[in-house]
């Protein structure tokens, strides 16, 4: 088979490719190349082909078309695919959404499918809204129902024991109805961060409950047995809409969750509406599916598609003619093909996942780069002319998709439920149900070295902590590229960058730079939601995109940002305030100056010291934890790791040295917790007061219980979360923090 052109890869891709994609041998050294794992994965596709009678040669030239696709960096397919394709573990998608009954079997049953899913690499979305409510009878018992939030958390419990085949962590997405009995106690259920932490949650808003918030009337809570109304006590029980509404505001400004679904909109723009109901979503929400269905994904690097240079009839009033369109149609009836056979290949977790997805033959075809490709043609995300490109680009994605749909259902045959969706209405032959998707591309945007999604930009540079220990500064390539050709470089310039999410205050920037390189925190709540709200319009599915706000914003800022999003036709809501969930760690400047320019005076030890020991149990064996005081305040602190190595021994006592060492020069005890709360490691266990992250999480655990810690960053600090495997910054993407750098998730 030719190949097009060898690999181009940035260290960073590599880096994220070697840790969880590439083949390893039993000792886990590396035995695959990228090029290596584009030939493995696109001849395991293409070899779908010889079920619809295509020879050898054919099959061969579909795998150079899929590789030259994937080695161009044009187009990648979602995580498992890029793993699984061509080994043992065979299961390729992404997305499943699976029913949750109500009764023990039914939960537990469900339970034991997700664990299958989760251990293939695939993300479990669950709609909680059939379980009773809490306290009701359960007639088989004579007992009472725990309700759906305790059955959320036994789920959250299973997921944390299982690990995705050493490649990624379990993620799972919880919804329930806005008319369910129990919807407050769930709004509510991750408002402390610690609890539930393997789950996105999200409230499915009905059209019903957003007309009683216009009105400022009651809505009526539903039996999830009988669907109708709920009597609690002889009294038919209702809500008021705006209270209600108030409550996912607030949860959602101090934590960004709940998110929200519009879920009878979801259903009424689903194309299958006339056979099937949307269950829930995959875990970022940009899959609303069926009960057992799943959806393989995959997505175009817009920023591959602009002419480079710029055609000299280019203006910044047309910015289409800086788009090859020609090649980007070529791209997107590969990639449908490529996705189409996937579905065929695919080695499906269980029976009813099988069945399902064939009947309906999902795809997503999404869309990453999109910062870069307004960067490239000079363009400001907020900008009119942006918002324009973005529709029209979707519009040309979703009409280029279907047409290839199309044609492949000629050959090869329309979906077998053809006959309960929209397009027999329309009389349109498709193969597939449904063939858009705008995913968050966390990780396979780092491998295609280009921006996440449609979002912009997480901030234009950050430090990189390499193996050795040393720090590297990494910038944006284009803005690298534009400050090195405007004359405008330098190393100074650099830390300055760095050390900062917006360039709106580095002077040495020139303007018409500085308004065309924007971030996350540039881009207003209502532009952050216009922007969804374009590619929205041209989507089967749904639009992953997180609403960011800067952490002044009000609780007011939020709900408008709700109903903005409802009058432009989102189906579903993600936003995050800056610094709204604890235990953040700072790694600006600001901050490294502070710490570097004190002059600590360090208290000697007293003779005799009187403190506690506290035992806590951590994924290395159990852990006591000696807490001296002085004058009723931590003076220092001693830590033994029972039947562990020497490794994690010495590492124990380092730690403690050094908590000790600051404690004893007066740093506050909170900032110590806050330094060390939530770090990750590779044995985290679920423990009495919950999820026990590493031996510092321990350490800073104990300290936190018996002295207390404040949840926010200093006021005027730019924070950032730190990665737990490189300390680079991570970002929010669509309830999932990832880090740029080694390609970690929480999802």
């Amino acid at each position: 088979m030719r190949q097009d052109k060898e690999v181009q890869l940035t260290d960073n891709a590599l880096t994220v490719l070697k840790r969880r994609y590439l083949l390893k041998d039993q000792q886990g050294r590396v035995i695959e190349t990228p090029k290596e794992m584009f030939l493995r994965v696109a001849k395991f596709i293409a070899s779908a082909d010889r079920q619809y009678g295509a020879q050898d040669q054919q099959v061969e030239q579909t795998a150079e078309r899929f590789y030259n696709l994937m080695s161009r960096l044009d187009f990648l397919p979602n995580s498992p695919t890029l793993m699984n394709a061509g080994r043992q573990l065979g299961q390729l998608s992404a997305c499943f959404v699976l029913p949750v009954g109500d009764s023990m079997e039914e939960i537990f049953e469900t339970n034991k499918h997700a664990a299958i899913i989760h251990k293939t690499g695939g993300g479990t979305g669950f709609s909680f809204s059939r379980l009773r409510p809490r306290n009701s009878v359960v007639a088989s018992t004579s007992g009472v129902a725990s309700g759906p939030v305790s059955f959320m958390k036994v789920y959250n419990a299973s997921t944390e024991a299982v690990k995705q085949g050493g490649t990624r962590r379990g993620a799972n997405m919880g919804i329930l109805r806005v008319d369910h009995p129990d919807i407050l106690e769930f709004i509510s259920c991750k408002s402390d961060t610690s609890e539930v932490t393997n789950f996105n949650i999200s409230v499915a808003i009905t059209d019903q409950f957003m007309e009683a918030v216009a009105n400022g009337t009651t809505y009526p809570l539903r039996d999830p047995r009988t669907g109708k109304q709920f009597i609690r006590d002889g009294q038919e029980q209702a809500l008021d809409a705006r209270e209600v509404f108030g409550k996912i505001v607030e949860n959602a400004w101090a934590t960004g969750e709940p998110g929200i679904v519009f879920i009878d909109r979801m259903d009424r723009l689903n194309p299958t509406t006339l056979s099937e109901r949307i269950e829930a979503t995959n875990p970022c929400g940009e899959q609303p599916l069926p009960p057992y269905d799943s959806c393989n994904l995959g997505s175009i690097n817009l920023g591959n598609f602009v002419r480079e240079p710029l055609p000299s009839t280019y203006t910044l009033t047309s910015p289409s003619d800086g788009i090859d369109w020609e090649r980007l149609a070529h791209a997107i009836h590969t990639a449908v093909h490529f996705l189409d056979n996937v579905i065929d290949v695919n080695r499906y977790p269980i029976p009813q996942i099988q069945a399902q997805t064939k009947k309906n033959r999902r795809i997503g075809l999404g869309l990453m780069g999109w910062a870069d490709m307004l960067v490239k043609l000079r363009l400001p995300y907020n900008s009119g002319e942006a918002f324009e490109l973005g529709e029209r680009v979707m519009a040309f994605v979703e009409t280029e998709a279907r047409n290839q749909s199309s044609e492949m259902a000629a050959i090869r045959g329309r979906f077998p439920n053809w006959e309960g969706s929209v397009y027999r209405q329309d009389n349109l032959v498709m193969r597939n149900a449904t063939v858009t998707t705008i995913a968050p591309t966390g990780t396979i945007s780092i491998i295609a070295g280009c921006s996440s999604g449609i979002e912009p930009y997480y901030a234009i540079g950050f430090e990189r902590n390499v193996m050795d220990g040393t720090r590297m500064q990494e910038l944006i390539p284009h803005f690298e590229q534009r400050a090195k050709e405007g004359g405008f470089y330098s190393e100074a310039l650099i830390q300055k960058v760095v050390s900062v999410r917006s360039l709106a205050q580095i002077r040495e920037i020139p303007d018409g730079v500085r308004a065309i390189f924007l971030t996350a925190a540039d881009i207003s709540p209502e532009d952050h939601v216009r922007m969804q709200a374009v590619f929205q319009k041209h989507c089967d599915s749904s639009v992953s995109k997180t609403i960011n706000f800067p952490e002044s914003a009000s609780k007011a800022d939020v709900r408008k940002a709700y109903e903005l999003a409802y009058n432009l036709g989102c189906k579903g809501v993600t936003i995050y305030r800056d610094n709204s969930r604890p235990n953040q760690v700072l790694s600006t400047v600001k901050e490294k100056e502070r710490v570097a320019t004190a002059s600590p005076k360090v208290e000697k030890r007293p003779a005799i010291l009187t403190g506690f020991t506290e035992k806590i149990r951590t994924g290395y064996g159990n852990l006591y934890v000696t807490v001296n005081l002085r004058d009723g305040k931590p003076f220092e602190v001693f830590a033994h790791i029972g039947k562990s190595g020497y490794t994690t021994m010495a590492d124990t006592e380092a730690i403690c040295r050094l908590i000790s060492l600051a404690l004893r020069s007066h740093v506050p005890v909170e900032q110590v917790i806050k330094q060390l709360r939530g770090i990750g490691g590779s044995a985290q266990i679920l423990a009495e007061g919950g999820r026990v992250s590493s031996i510092p999480d321990a350490i800073a655990q104990i300290l936190n219980r018996h002295f207390g810690a404040p949840d926010k960053a200093d006021p005027g600090d730019s924070a950032r979360e730190i990665c737990p495997e490189c300390s680079a910054p991570l970002q929010y993407l669509s309830g999932c923090y990832s880090c740029a750098s080694c390609g970690y998730s929480t999802c």
